[in-house]
């Protein structure tokens, strides 16, 4: 006999437990569970630094302590069908559960390229399971020489990170020219790759894995013009897909990408049914083309959309699209990205224009701990309208990508980015009068 929930949310990473905590605030007397597969899950973006900067790797562990304060049950099982017609799903052990409202919270899983020889021993995709990264970790620190296969957001921090580990050597291979080329234009990828080299890592930019050499062991790497190198270990960090498959068994309807499809309310084509991060379609905020952009932000952005409208639209808080804002750290160097960069704006068709700036992040420069900040807006020529921007600086750098993330969601013009106001303090932000964000405005508005 099938166990009974009012809302069962099937994923416990960062979409599943907000979709929970905000539908317990919208519906206080619904019984809401949570199904996952893992026994002990891990903050996907604290991944790469359970290699080192965290002393202690167990410290990444999602913490569940509130959801029982908040009357949410977890069971630990595999579901592998959804019964639509009779709204149950069935799960690995053999057990049956009936719902009212269904959210897929089901994350991604890692892409794993069609490379010759990427099954052997030594070569680590990367799962957001604790128990099989402490396995990676405990490998990975006897190595000598280690490839991070995958130039993105991911494959910069792992690099970064290992390159810590005294005694490793560390090659970060990436097919295309730069380093975050997809978020970043030319100038602030040169920024993350300059930093890398300056901590020893081996950058092998235009540079396509084709076999991995060695007998059960990975013991060596080919690459497509012939050259062949010396490893002992490999990451995969060349991103995700959307993990769709109990979906699309179900017969629910996928977008033009990869993604399962959703509307503005992160309901699916069956309206008992929502899905939610990384699982679910996304759509770009500018254009409406589906976007392949798997952030916790964004997950949890719209697990706050589903969780509140799951029964009755209470609130109109819709989707409004994919703005794509990331930032990433890289030994002191934050570089952050919202938006269109010069080089996306321009394959669009838009027209634009781009606003530049440098200055300090704190006033006067000289005092302790100061230093360089950039930052880069593109706007619509004819309509003033932010599309985009870029930081790069230190700790402050990250929040400021947010301004910038929000101004696109507001769809702020180049003149309110010019009479911003902003608190300032020397030891806090740059000077009122050479605020980066107002500088660049002011560059761009000089060019319309």
């Amino acid at each position: 006999m099938a166990e009974k929930t009012d809302i069962l949310i099937i994923g416990g990473g960062p979409a599943g437990l907000v979709s929970a905590g905000t539908a317990r605030r919208y519906y206080p007397d619904k019984r809401i569970l949570i199904m996952k597969d893992v026994v002990n899950g891990c903050i996907p973006c604290g991944i790469p630094y359970m290699f080192w900067s965290l002393k202690n790797p167990g410290d990444n562990k999602v913490s569940l302590d509130a959801l029982g304060k908040n009357r949410i049950e977890v069971v630990v099982d595999e579901a592998v069908k959804i019964d639509r017609v009779d709204r149950k799903v069935k799960t690995k052990s053999g057990k049956e559960y009936e719902y009212e409202k269904l959210v897929l919270a089901l994350g991604s899983l890692p892409i794993k390229p069609p490379i010759a020889g990427i099954e052997k021993k030594g070569i680590y995709p990367i799962y957001k399971d604790m128990d099989y990264l402490a396995a990676v970790i405990t490998n990975l620190k006897k190595a000598k020489d280690v490839l991070v296969l995958g130039g993105g957001f991911i494959g910069v921090e792992f690099a970064d990170e290992i390159s810590k580990i005294k005694g490793i050597n560390v090659y970060l291979a990436e097919v295309l020219p730069h380093l975050l080329e997809n978020s970043f234009d030319e100038d602030f990828s040169l920024l993350a790759e300059e930093k890398l080299k300056s901590k020893g890592v081996n950058l092998l930019t235009n540079s396509k894995v084709v076999e991995f050499l060695g007998k059960d062991k990975v013991e060596g790497v080919r690459f497509e013009n012939g050259k062949e190198m010396k490893i002992d270990n490999a990451i995969l960090g060349i991103g995700a897909r959307p993990n769709v498959s109990l979906a699309v068994n179900a017969g629910l309807d996928m977008g033009r990408g990869k993604g399962i499809w959703v509307d503005e309310y992160m309901r699916t084509t069956d309206s008992d049914i929502f899905a939610v991060g990384d699982c679910a379609g996304k759509r770009d905020f500018y254009t409406r083309k589906d976007a392949p952009v798997m952030l916790a932000s964004t997950a949890t952005a719209e697990a706050r959309i589903a969780g509140a409208n799951l029964y009755q639209l209470k609130v109109v808080r819709e989707n409004k699209g994919t703005i794509a804002i990331y930032s990433t750290y890289v030994d002191g160097l934050v570089l952050g990205s919202a938006g269109l960069t010069e080089k996306s704006a321009k394959n669009e068709g838009f027209e634009i224009i781009e606003g530049k700036t440098e200055g300090m992040d704190k006033h006067p420069g000289s005092l302790p701990g100061a230093g360089k900040i950039k930052v880069k807006l593109i706007f619509s020529k004819s309509s003033g309208i932010l599309m985009g921007g870029q930081v790069s600086g230190g700790i402050s750098a990250g929040e400021i990508i947010n301004v910038i993330g929000m101004a696109i969601q507001q769809r702020v013009s180049i003149t309110e980015l010019e009479t911003l106001q902003m608190a300032t303090h020397p030891y806090l932000t740059s000077a009122p009068t050479m605020y980066p964000v107002v500088l660049a405005a002011q560059n761009a508005l000089g060019k319309m």
